[in-house]
C-alpha cells in the first residue's frame, strides 16, 4: 500500500492540535513553537502533493479508498485534482504565517481582566481548522465532505467569540458582547446553509444510491443514472445555498463583516483566505459536476448575484471607517469575481476563478496581517485615528501599500492575472455582465488608495509619532507573501499548468465549450 499522503496532510495538524492543547498552561511559548513546527511540517507535505501531482495524469490522484459506514454507502475516499492540490498548498502555506502573526494574540490579558485567554487553545483551534479544510479539499465522498464542511464551524466559532481584537473603542464588556454576536451570527448562518445541504445530500443518496462523487459523475456521463429535471434543480439549490453562505455571495454575506471586524487579524485571514475558499471550491467540484444541467439553468441568476456582490461590496468598502470592515467588504467584492468566473462557463473564467482563489488568499493575508500589526500599535481600528504613518514606519507603510495595490489588482501583482482571466472569460459569453463587473475594479482603486492616503500620508498624528516599524517576526510574516504576489503576478504559469486540466474536465462535465472568437466565427 502506498503512503497515504492526503490522510497524513490532514492528520498531522489534527494530531498537532491535540498535542498543542495538551501543553501545560505554564508552557505557553512551547505551545506556540509546537503549533508553528506542525504547520511547517504540514506545508512540507503539501509541497510533496504538488510535486507528485501530474497535470497530465488521471483526474483524481493520490487516491485513498476505505470502507467506512458500509450500510449507507459512505466511504473514506480521498483524491485531488489540480484545483484541490493548489488550494491545499495555499492552506498549508498560510497557516504558518497566521501562527506567527498571532504569536501574542492569545497571551494573557492584564491582571484583573474578566477574560481568560488560553494560549494553547488558540493555536490548537487554528490547527484543527487547517486539518478540516485540507480533508474537505481532498474528499471525493459527498458525505465525508459534508461532515468536515460543517465541523470546521466549531473551532471557527470559538476563535471568533473567544479571541477577539484588543483594539476596541467601547471597552472590554461591550467588545465581548459584540464578539459573541459575531460568532453566533457566523455559526447560525452557516448552520442553516449546512442543514439545507444535508437535506440535499440525503436526496442525492436516494437518487444515486451512494455518496461517491466519481461514481455519480461517471454514471451521469454514461447515462446509467438519470435525474428528473426538477429533482436535479432542487438538489443543486440545496448544495449551492450552503456554498453561497460559506463563500459568501450576496445577499448571504452579512455575517462576514461582523466576523472579520471582531476577530484578531490572523483569524480574519483564516476566515476569508482559507475557510471561505471551501465554498467556492465546492461550487466547482460538486455543483457543476453533480448537477451540470441545473448549474446551466441557474447561471443567469448566479451571474447577476455575483455582479451585485462585486459592486455592492466595493461601494460599501468605500464608505467604511473601520479598517477591518473595509477589507471584509473588499473580500465580498472579490468573491463575486470568483463566482462570476466559475459560472461564466468558460475555460478562461474558471481558470481565472481558481487562480483568483489562490491570489486572493495571498493578497488578503498580506493586507490584513499588516493592518493587524498597524492596529496593534495604535490600539484602534478606525481609519480616522491614523495619519502620516509612512514617515515614522516606512517599511510597514510600504508593505501595506503593496498589499493594497494587490487588492485593487494592479498589473504586475498576482490578482491582476486572475481578475483579467475572469473578465475575459465572462465577456466572451456574457459581454454586458463583463462590462458591469469591470466597474468593481474602478471602485477597488478608490477604496484602496483612499485607505492608504488617510492612514499613511499627511501630517503625523501625535498618537502615531512613536510608532515602531515592522519587527523581525513581522517581516518574516509579510516578506514571503509580498514575494509571492510579485512572482505570481509576473509568472502565474506554475499554478495555471496544474489547474487547467481540471478546468477542462469540469467544462466537459457541464457540456460546455468556449465561444469562438468573432474573427474565427466570421470565417
Amino acid at each position: 500500500m502506498s503512503f497515504p499522503l492526503l490522510t497524513a496532510t490532514a492528520a498531522l495538524p489534527a494530531v498537532g492540535a491535540i498535542a498543542t492543547a495538551a501543553v501545560p498552561a505554564a508552557r505557553r511559548t512551547a505551545a506556540k513553537w509546537l503549533a508553528l513546527l506542525v504547520s511547517l511540517a504540514t506545508l512540507v507535505l503539501a509541497v510533496v502533493i504538488l510535486v507528485r501531482f501530474d497535470p497530465g495524469g488521471a483526474r483524481y490522484q493520490l487516491t485513498e479508498s476505505h470502507a467506512w459506514i458500509a450500510d449507507f454507502g459512505v466511504r473514506y475516499d480521498l483524491g485531488v485534482d489540480g484545483i484541490a492540490a493548489v488550494l491545499i498548498a495555499l492552506t498549508a502555506l498560510l497557516i504558518p504565517f497566521i501562527v506567527l502573526a498571532g504569536w501574542h494574540d492569545a497571551d494573557p490579558l492584564e491582571t484583573g481582566s474578566k477574560r481568560w485567554r488560553p494560549t494553547q487553545g488558540f493555536f490548537a483551534l487554528i490547527l484543527a481548522v487547517e486539518a478540516m479544510v485540507v480533508i474537505s479539499f481532498a474528499s471525493t465522498d459527498v458525505f465525508l465532505f459534508y461532515i468536515f464542511f460543517e465541523a470546521m464551524l466549531i473551532p471557527m466559532y470559538f476563535l471568533i467569540g473567544g479571541f477577539g481584537d484588543r483594539a476596541h473603542e467601547h471597552g472590554e464588556e461591550t467588545a465581548s458582547t459584540q464578539r459573541s454576536y459575531a460568532a453566533v451570527k457566523f455559526l447560525l448562518y452557516n448552520l442553516v446553509g449546512g442543514l439545507i445541504m444535508l437535506a440535499a445530500v440525503i436526496g442525492l443518496y436516494v437518487v444515486a444510491g451512494n455518496f461517491s462523487l466519481t461514481e455519480i459523475v461517471q454514471a451521469r456521463a454514461n447515462g446509467s443514472l438519470h435525474m428528473a429535471t426538477s429533482t436535479e434543480r432542487w438538489l443543486f439549490l440545496g448544495f449551492f445555498f450552503a456554498f453561497a453562505v460559506k463563500a459568501p455571495l450576496w445577499p448571504l454575506h452579512t455575517w462576514l463583516p461582523n466576523a472579520m471586524q471582531e476577530s484578531t487579524a490572523p483569524v480574519a485571514v483564516l476566515i476569508t483566505a482559507v475557510v471561505d475558499k471551501v465554498g467556492t471550491f465546492a461550487m466547482l467540484r460538486y455543483c457543476l459536476q453533480l448537477f451540470p444541467e441545473a448549474s446551466k439553468w441557474a447561471t443567469p441568476v448566479v451571474l447577476v448575484l455575483a455582479v451585485i456582490g462585486i459592486i455592492y461590496g466595493a461601494l460599501l468598502a468605500v464608505g467604511q471607517r473601520d479598517i477591518k470592515r473595509l477589507v471584509a467588504y473588499a473580500s465580498i467584492s472579490h468573491f463575486g469575481f470568483i463566482i462570476l468566473g466559475i459560472f461564466a462557463m468558460t475555460s478562461q473564467g474558471q481558470s481565472g476563478a481558481t487562480l483568483y482563489m489562490v491570489n486572493h488568499g495571498i493578497s488578503t493575508a498580506a493586507l490584513m496581517l499588516v493592518a493587524g500589526f498597524l492596529i496593534s500599535r495604535r490600539g484602534s481600528r478606525l481609519i480616522a485615528d491614523y495619519g502620516g504613518v509612512q514617515k515614522v514606519a516606512p517599511v510597514l507603510a510600504g508593505t501595506f501599500l503593496i498589499g493594497g495595490l494587490a487588492t485593487l489588482s494592479l498589473p504586475g501583482l498576482a490578482p491582476f492575472v486572475s481578475e483579467f482571466l475572469v473578465l475575459v472569460g465572462t465577456f466572451t459569453r456574457y459581454p454586458a455582465i463583463g462590462i458591469v463587473a469591470t466597474f468593481g475594479i474602478v471602485l477597488a482603486a478608490l477604496y484602496t488608495l483612499v485607505l492608504y492616503q488617510r492612514t499613511m500620508t499627511g501630517p503625523v498624528k501625535p498618537e502615531v509619532s512613536a510608532m515602531p516599524d515592522l519587527r523581525a517576526r513581522e517581516l518574516v510574516v509579510v516578506a514571503p507573501l509580498i514575494v509571492l504576489l510579485i512572482f505570481l503576478g509576473v509568472y502565474p504559469k506554475p499554478v495555471t499548468d496544474i489547474v487547467n486540466p481540471a478546468v477542462k474536465q469540469t467544462m466537459s462535465d457541464v457540456h460546455k465549450t468556449d465561444p469562438k472568437p468573432e474573427a474565427e466565427a466570421a470565417k
